[in-house]
């Protein structure tokens, strides 16, 4: 018998930087601009991209993604109590969750471009850069569904 995944035997915070890395599905839907309802404090995704999002849905700073975009996401294990903003289908969501990876993630089709054929990420949205549209106008780019 084989053995588990390492997602489904070490918390988010056992996995190695390697494995941690892993998880990201290569969506990109972390890198929509999102706004905050200050009263509910809903938050609504926009299909706004940040500047550095490539065609593939790769950051092409990713290395230095603070310095250039002092807010950018930087998804941490010490921080899963907050993952409830992430997209339902988001890897590091589902596994702090108690669920299991999506048929179409990576590490499950052992194919890192299924999860653009089942229109997964970013890219079926028509996405917009940040450095394109002012973010007064970003609302006018709110979606429902991510």
């Amino acid at each position: 018998m084989a053995a588990q995944p390492f997602w489904k035997r070490k918390t988010l915070a056992q996995m190695s930087t390697q494995e941690w890395e892993s998880l990201c599905d290569g969506c990109a839907k972390c890198c929509l601009q999102k706004l905050e309802d200050e009263d509910s404090g809903e938050v609504f995704y926009t299909r706004v991209v940040c500047q550095y999002l490539s065609d593939n849905c790769r950051c092409t700073v990713y290395q230095e993604r603070q310095q250039k975009v002092p807010n950018c996401v930087w998804l941490k294990p010490e921080d899963v109590d907050q993952f409830f903003w992430l997209p339902s289908t988001c890897a590091y969501r589902l596994i702090a969750e108690g669920e299991d990876l999506p048929e179409w993630h990576p590490l499950m089709a052992q194919d890192s471009q299924r999860i653009h054929a089942v229109d997964a990420s970013v890219l079926h949205l028509a996405p917009v850069r940040d450095n394109e549209v002012p973010e007064e106008d970003w609302e006018d780019y709110i979606i429902d569904n991510v």
